[in-house]
């Protein structure tokens, strides 16, 4: 088995990796994607950020009755049409973003429950806590955390996890399946899209551009189905497999996009 490029990455990339992001993100929020980063299609019209969420399994109706603002168009998959999130249930989202699987989770989860978006860029929260206040959202919530050190909620007090495209962006995969599993209530599901690799870089030739484009983090599927194990989940599964970028090899590498589901 190929040597988990999680464990490869050291303290000061590992922090200079998470600076990155943040501003690559803050970049995206505050333009409004406008320069089309992290889409799996091209950009060429102004309608293209709905296109794009589109393009990976989203519901034109359901995008419809949300805030335009909360779509960016920076997800590989539709992990919430796999949630089965049911009236008075808790669902958290890891990196939320601008708000757009939260504001579709609270509407299936209605007042009586609750929906959670963690985040760790100080600029997609605001912009998620204003998508809220527009919409009128009385049941939803957005938390700051890093979501492989320390999501700020208790243990075993949420029914689903739901995450896009946002696990590759970490440099311990492992830690954050762990932090899904502590918070998940027993039989609690997680549901995510996420992107792998069938090549995984060594250390030294991690490009940190990369990486915050969701490849050169990205794992091969073997190994990240391994981080899931490790962290404690059982009955895992690969719901969804597709080529990302119509299957254009990215620096050599082939990267392909998957839904999984997983239970504590």
């Amino acid at each position: 088995m190929t040597t988990l490029i999680v464990y490869l990455v050291n303290h000061s990339m590992e922090n200079s990796i998470k600076e990155d992001i943040k501003k690559r993100y803050s970049k995206i929020v505050m333009s409004g994607n406008d320069d089309c980063c992290c889409m799996p299609g091209e950009c060429t019209t102004g309608d293209s950020l709905v296109d794009a969420t589109k393009l990976i399994g989203y519901d034109q109706k359901d995008l419809e009755s949300i805030p335009q603002e909360a779509i960016l168009g920076v997800g590989c998959g539709a992990p919430i049409n796999h949630a089965e999130l049911k009236e008075g249930e808790i669902v958290v989202d890891l990196g939320s973003g601008a708000g757009i699987d939260i504001f579709l989770a609270a509407k299936k989860v209605l007042d009586s429950g609750k929906a959670i978006g963690i985040d760790m860029t100080d600029q997609m929260l605001e912009k998620a806590r204003e998508n809220a206040l527009k919409g009128n959202y009385s049941n939803v919530e957005f938390k700051k955390g890093d979501i492989e050190e320390s999501i700020p909620l208790d243990h075993n007090s949420v029914d689903a996890v739901i995450s896009n495209c946002v696990i590759n962006l970490t440099t311990n995969k492992t830690n954050a399946f762990k932090e899904v599993f502590r918070i998940l209530r027993s039989n609690g599901r997680m549901v995510i899209s996420d992107l792998i690799t069938d090549v995984e870089l060594p250390s030294g030739e991690v490009n940190s551009d990369q990486w915050c484009e969701c490849i050169d983090g990205a794992l091969t599927k073997e190994n990240y189905l391994s981080c899931m194990r490790q962290a404690g989940f059982e009955k895992i599964q690969v719901l969804e497999e597709r080529a990302y970028m119509e299957g254009e090899k990215i620096n050599g590498r082939k990267i392909t996009s998957l839904v999984i589901k997983a239970t504590k």
